[in-house]
């Protein structure tokens, strides 16, 4: 009972939620760049986010690494995880170091 009602909590935010309006299969896309530049479109052209654009686009990319977990390929989350620091690089983040 509990993993249905995880995956229908994951589903309901996929299809209700107006924060961001994706571009189909942004995920999916072989170049970190282009994931970057997509997101940054679509958190700076949405106006029912709660969040600054950089926060909501990191926030979208990380709820999707997370949401996807061990199913994603091994190429594929290296190529989100790059995709973090070009979305960074584009709004002028510097990532912090310890």
């Amino acid at each position: 009972m509990r993993k249905e009602q995880q995956k229908s909590w994951t589903q309901k935010v996929r299809e209700t939620s107006y924060a961001l309006d994706l571009e189909p299969g942004v995920f999916t896309f072989g170049d970190p760049r282009r994931i970057a530049q997509s997101l940054k479109a679509s958190a700076e052209r949405s106006t029912q986010r709660k969040a600054g654009p950089f926060q909501s686009a990191m926030s979208m990319l990380n709820y999707y690494i997370n949401r996807a977990g061990t199913k994603l390929p091994v190429e594929q989350k290296a190529i989100l995880e790059q995709a973090k620091e070009e979305l960074r690089e584009l709004y002028g983040k510097k990532r912090k170091t310890l």
